[in-house]
């Protein structure tokens, strides 16, 4: 019996989707966004009610299900499921310490406040004047790493552009948590947490598609 984790389960499910809508669209009239979304969310209930997917993925799907039933085109499923093919197939699983260094040179050059040579102890503050700033605890640092790898949960205390964020994290082969503002020991930072081999327990941040 195959095992998978929750980035196979959630790529293939994305996947299969899309397939899906691809296949039952072809030689007709382009459907509209309201259509697929329509379509989709039909399309996930019936794979919750039949186990189509692994059960890693259960409660993205009620969650995507209850949200197309609310916002109908607006919750754009297409798009959201497009954004997690094109994030986790690009996600790297060696190397991630690295990659984590990259992005924060990323960050740094973009104008972001880069932090990590300080211990957090308690809860700090930023005097940053509203600039963009990423912070990692010192200690935390030097212990998830070893060598270019992530050996150890990592999180990353983050006031800025989370879209930015994303993109560099993809550019970069990096999964990234979605902010928390509860779990932060930075004031007004969300903690994003970053595991050894991308291997998150829940949906990465997306970065959304650059429109033109």
């Amino acid at each position: 019996m195959r095992v998978q984790t929750y980035n196979q389960a959630l790529l293939e499910m994305a996947n299969a989707s899309l397939a899906e809508l691809a296949r039952t669209g072809a030689g007709r009239a382009p459907r509209t966004q309201a259509q697929e979304s329509h379509f989709l969310s039909l399309w996930l209930a019936d794979s919750l009610k039949e186990k189509r997917f692994s059960r890693l993925v259960m409660e993205d799907l009620k969650g995507w299900v209850q949200q197309a039933r609310t916002q109908g085109a607006g919750a754009d499923l297409k798009g959201l499921l497009s954004r997690i093919v094109r994030h986790y197939s690009q996600a790297a699983r060696e190397g991630l310490g690295a990659r984590l260094m990259a992005l924060l040179d990323d960050c740094e050059q973009a104008g972001w406040q880069r932090i990590t040579e300080y211990a957090l102890d308690g809860k700090a503050r930023l005097a940053s004047q509203g600039q963009a700033s990423i912070v990692i605890c010192a200690a935390e640092l030097a212990s998830a790493l070893a060598g270019d790898e992530l050996v150890a949960p990592l999180t990353l205390y983050v006031r800025g552009d989370e879209q930015q964020l994303a993109r560099f994290a993809q550019c970069h082969g990096l999964l990234i948590g979605q902010g928390n503002k509860k779990q932060t020991r930075v004031k007004h930072h969300k903690g994003h947490l970053l595991m050894p081999a991308n291997a998150l327990p829940a949906l990465a941040l997306l970065a959304q598609e650059r429109r033109i």
